[in-house]
């Protein structure tokens, strides 16, 4: 091989050694890039999965502060369907309406379109007399898009305000309650707020029937609502808060008031008490008006309570009404001396025990049957517990923490236990009613419906001797004053002495009278009270005879007929007069 052959030999394995390690650069370059370009996918990729997950946790985070946080009151108005949610209408049994919706207008201002508020005050100063002038600059100079300047306007204001012209003022529909008969049947009917919510009474009852939640969801309009029937009969019902409010006046008694009871049903027919207040405007009512007696007030009863010691006694079979007890002599006990307000100093039978109202006589029974015996007694009619019923305003009983003999004596004639008049009452109808305890109802109820929430408490014969005591006692006790000619009235004075400071004041008394009639067939119990009645000498000595007695008797003449009680006159009945 020649030398030339040679150097083109060597030449060309260098020229393909050369290009063989070029493309292995090129390749070495290429895997290079590929690595750094995914490697800068991979970290912008990272980058927006975690700026996505920021952004959301920020949300997240917000959504669950605004979860947790309170609501920020900037204006009071409610969506326009809950403005106008209608509530059902409250009738009597009779169908006669005790309360009831109607259309009204709201007036209103947007803050942010006012340009003058002192012009816009003076404007409605001259429809709106008590305007509050203060107060509705702060509204109208605030930085909310909405104010509530006057709720609830007559269409008299309405079209005034409108002739004013006021840029930035308008009107919004709801519907306000209206109580026809204004106070008649205040504390059994109740009021509702502003915003058309129940607040007390049978108001409250509906709304806590479920109307509350239902308005709180949205989910209710303004179509109307079938109406709510109650047990009371509003001609009664009004003769009833007559008698209790005069009551007020002629005795000058700074409380007063009445209940009827239907015996069989527990129906609470009427209930009146006084001082009391307009439903349509309750804020001028205050405190003492919207208190209601009979059912939210606790009271001793003073001897009204001997019926229930005198029929415990009967009951456990230890006392008959042939029994006697000696009476002429005082108890001494616990420091005490236990003495009768009209003493006869002589032994006494259960009869005129109940008819003398003897305290003696009565602590004797209470100490034949016992300690125990008593209290459970007292337990089963329900005057020792809290009062089951639709009306919200009711009040627990008070009584000892510990039942010593000393209490047992002063609690058999009505001293040392505190309840409400209206579970008195009840008390008092299980008492001439066969021996049924049934808790009352403001709403209708009949014989057999009751027949099935009602519990024996005590012997019909128990029954039968209590309606032979009250009729005993209200044509030869104290109960003549109540006595109505044809109704054959019959029933328990009760005169307590008020507690003031912790001591007995024998110068401030709470007088009852627990009645039922006719007793032949008792169909209704009416119980009667004045808180601290006074006497024309001012010395607050009115006895229950003279005060609570004489409103049974004007309650039941002019009731009993609306009752549909018919009269009996003569001894067996028979006898009728022509024109009564």
């Amino acid at each position: 091989m020649s030398f030339l052959s040679r150097i083109m030999i060597v030449k060309s394995r260098a020229h393909f050694s050369s290009g063989s390690r070029g493309r292995g650069s090129e390749k070495a370059s290429f895997e290079g890039t590929r690595k750094r370009k995914s490697a800068q996918a991979k970290n912008r990729v990272g980058l927006l999965i975690a700026g996505f997950a920021v952004f959301y946790c920020v949300i997240g985070g917000r959504l669950m502060q605004y979860g947790v946080a309170q609501p920020l009151t900037t204006s009071s108005i409610l969506p326009a369907d809950r403005l106008l949610a209608s509530r059902p209408d409250l009738v009597d049994r009779n169908g006669a309406v005790l309360a009831t919706d109607i259309r009204t207008v709201s007036l209103f201002a947007e803050p942010n379109k006012i340009i003058d508020p002192d012009e816009v005050i003076e404007k409605l100063a001259t429809v709106l007399n008590d305007l509050d002038v203060k107060g509705t600059y702060s509204k109208l100079t605030s930085n909310s898009r909405f104010q509530w300047l006057r709720r609830q306007l007559t269409p008299k204001q309405q079209s005034q305000i409108l002739a004013l012209g006021i840029p930035g003022i308008g009107f919004r529909p709801e519907k306000r309650r209206f109580y026809p008969g204004g106070p008649t049947a205040a504390h059994v009917v109740g009021y509702v707020n502003i915003d058309n919510r129940g607040v007390a009474g049978m108001e409250r009852y509906v709304d806590n029937q479920g109307l509350a939640d239902l308005a709180a969801v949205g989910m209710t309009s303004s179509q109307p609502l079938e109406p709510v029937k109650l047990s009371i009969d509003l001609r009664v019902q009004s003769i009833v808060r007559d008698v209790v409010t005069e009551a007020i006046s002629k005795y000058s008694s700074i409380g007063a008031g009445a209940v009827v009871l239907d015996v069989h049903t527990g129906e609470v027919l009427a209930m009146a008490s006084a001082p009391d207040f307009d439903p349509n405007n309750p804020a001028e009512g205050g405190e003492q008006g919207w208190f209601n007696r009979v059912s939210n007030g606790t009271f001793e009863m003073g001897s009204t309570f001997k019926s229930f010691t005198i029929a415990m006694g009967l009951d456990s079979g230890k006392v008959n009404l042939q029994s006697t007890f000696d009476a002429r002599f005082p108890i001494r006990i616990g420091g005490f001396t236990i003495k009768d307000f009209h003493g006869k100093g002589r032994i006494l039978s259960v009869p005129e025990i109940f008819q003398f109202s003897s305290n003696i006589g009565t602590a004797k029974i209470a100490d034949t049957v016992g300690i125990e015996g008593h209290k459970d007694f007292l337990t089963k009619l329900g005057l020792l517990t809290k009062m089951r019923t639709e009306l919200p305003e009711v009040a627990y009983p008070s009584q000892p923490r510990e039942w010593k003999k000393i209490n047992s004596v002063t609690i058999s004639f009505g001293h040392g236990v505190s309840t409400t008049p209206l579970q008195t009452a009840v008390a008092g109808a299980a008492l001439v009613n066969g021996g049924k305890l049934v808790e009352p109802t403001f709403l209708p109820r009949t014989r057999a419906e009751a027949d099935k929430v009602a519990t024996q408490v005590m012997k019909p014969t128990t029954s039968k001797d209590m309606r032979f005591l009250f009729e005993w006692n209200g044509v030869n006790g104290s109960g003549r004053n109540a006595r109505v000619a044809g109704f054959n009235v019959g029933g328990k004075t009760g005169t307590a002495d008020k507690v003031v400071n912790g001591r007995y004041a024998h110068d401030k008394n709470f007088n009852a009278f627990l009645a039922a009639f006719p007793m032949d067939n008792p169909q209704y119990v009416v119980l009667t009270f004045c808180d601290e009645p006074k006497t024309e000498k001012g010395n607050g000595a009115a006895l229950a005879a003279t005060s609570a007695a004489p409103m049974v008797k004007e309650i039941i003449t002019r009731a009993a007929p609306i009752l549909g009680v018919k009269p009996k006159f003569g001894n067996d009945g028979s006898a009728l007069l022509v024109s009564y």
